[in-house]
């Protein structure tokens, strides 16, 4: 059997280069070269992988993300504060099943959660 990795996580997106700048900002890593409007990605540049790749679509999805990022850090708050000042909107705090974290929706409003670090 052939092992499968995960090589891309994408995310439909209504301006490529305008998301691809707000999470490159808040995991401090370059937007790779080549970006535009409708296409761009976060990580390839450095062998990264999974790579964040950004796609123009035309029809977004309504409603809640069903596959959403889980970032981990050791400052939960400092991590929640800094996605706030990138554009963030705060969604929701939970603790639940052994794990805190806080919802927050990116400034396309896809759901996202920052946790700590085990």
């Amino acid at each position: 059997m052939t092992a499968l990795d995960i090589a891309h996580v994408t995310v439909d997106c209504t301006h490529a280069a305008d998301l691809a700048d707000f999470y490159a900002a808040l995991l401090d890593r370059p937007v790779d070269e080549g970006s535009s409007p409708y296409f761009a990605t976060v990580g390839r540049s450095e062998g990264a992988r999974p790579v964040l790749m950004f796609i123009q679509v035309h029809d977004p999805t309504p409603g809640k993300n069903r596959v959403h990022l889980d970032l981990h850090t050791p400052d939960v708050p400092a991590g929640v504060a800094r996605a706030i000042a990138l554009g963030a909107k705060h969604v929701a705090d939970f603790d639940e099943y052994g794990a805190v974290w806080t919802t927050l929706a990116d400034p396309e409003g896809n759901l996202f959660d920052i946790g700590h670090s085990a």
